[in-house]
């Protein structure tokens, strides 16, 4: 069991880490995050920052999503062992995340996702107890819908029809009310994309549940066996295609992000939990770090946003208005910084409380009503 849940939370550290190396470059634009809308998956930029923004693009988002699957389906073992009802409070924590994702989404990041895996939660707790038929057919449905939307925009993308780029207004960062504003006034366009892949994250829920019941993070035969072939799958299949539809151009943007990268992220999956499993020693503090990371995500995932709008918006300290010129350096140098910083404080932090300060808001909340309908 305690090697499960260490793979669990350093699956957890490196999907929250690996996260921001998406979001890192909306921040580090010199032009903001409209910027980095424009140039993002458009094609503009060198070859050697295109492939570095496949690095991380898509994939530990998939990998989040995938571990938000799993989360749920303990939180359903755990119910059905007590004899609690379900998805009864679930739903609850369903709620609370859709107020933090929202307030996350207007006070700190335009790119905010716990909104839409609150919204994907809901769904996903009524299937998680229901039989595999019933699961692998929402699987292929949810898959089969994925494919419509990749198609029908790469469509458009490949027929001139749209294209990516300027959105056609600019966030300032000299001002976090200006910022707030904006993100209010625009939220159809920031909110768009999430509501584009709510059926892949459904789908990534669904998968993720159904690998943790068969056992993928076992540390056993036949967990050692699931994870080979999300290994060959999501890495021996899943990369070359990563980089086959980065280096075609913008208009295979949909199928690199949603559909080859969701893949790899099988393959890392995999991967990851393959190496934890193997290492027998004391765990280093890369190792510590990450696990302190996984188990404080929620704390972590806001963390990072905010770190990085300090460090890079004209509020702050302003810096990629001043570095933003140098390209994927600063932007590597800001996501060493922070990521250094999270996992240093992360591991401070979980060495003497229980939870994260997120969580532990989170968990007050949660726990709040439940006290207040108990009886005397």
């Amino acid at each position: 069991m305690g090697g499960r849940i260490v793979a669990l939370d350093v699956l957890r550290g490196v999907a929250i880490l690996g996260t921001f190396g998406t979001n890192v470059w909306a921040f580090t634009h010199p032009r903001g995050v409209t910027g980095f809308l424009a140039d993002f998956g458009s094609g503009a930029g060198d070859t050697a920052t295109a492939l570095l923004q496949m690095v991380s693009n898509g994939k530990f988002l998939g990998l989040l999503s995938i571990m938000f699957g799993i989360g749920l389906a303990i939180q359903h073992r755990s119910a059905v062992r007590r004899g609690r009802r379900w998805p009864g409070w679930y739903l609850w924590r369903s709620a609370l995340l859709l107020v933090e994702g929202l307030l996350h989404y207007v006070l700190v990041f335009e790119f905010d996702v716990l909104m839409f895996y609150a919204v994907v939660s809901v769904l996903v707790a009524y299937l998680v107890g229901r039989g595999g038929r019933v699961q692998v057919g929402w699987m292929v449905a949810m898959g089969a819908l994925n494919a419509a939307v990749v198609g029908l925009v790469t469509a458009a993308l490949l027929s001139g029809a749209t294209t990516v780029g300027d959105p056609g207004f600019a966030v300032a960062a000299d001002s976090w009310w200006g910022g707030v504003q904006a993100r209010v006034e625009h939220f159809a366009v920031f909110r768009a994309e999430g509501f584009l892949v709510l059926p892949l994250s459904a789908l990534l829920f669904l998968a993720g549940a159904r690998l943790f019941a068969a056992g993928a993070l076992e540390d056993s035969a036949r967990g050692a066996g699931i994870r080979r072939r999300l290994v060959a799958w999501g890495l021996g299949v899943g990369v070359p295609a990563n980089v086959a539809t980065t280096l075609a151009g913008a208009d295979w943007f949909a199928v690199d992000r949603y559909v080859c990268a969701p893949l790899v992220a099988f393959g890392l999956l995999g991967g990851i939990a393959s190496l934890v499993h193997r290492m027998r020693a004391e765990a280093g503090p890369v190792r510590r770090g990450l696990t302190a990371v996984g188990r404080s995500a929620l704390s972590c995932y806001v963390g990072q946003n905010v770190l990085a709008s300090a460090l890079c918006y004209d509020w702050g300290l302003g810096l990629a208005r001043r570095w933003g010129h140098l390209g994927p350096w600063f932007t590597g140098a800001v996501w060493l910084l922070v990521a250094a910083l999270l996992l240093g404080g992360a591991s401070w932090w979980m060495g003497r409380f229980e939870r994260g300060p997120v969580e532990t808001v989170w968990d007050w909340a949660y726990r709040a009503p439940q006290r207040r309908s108990a009886p005397v």
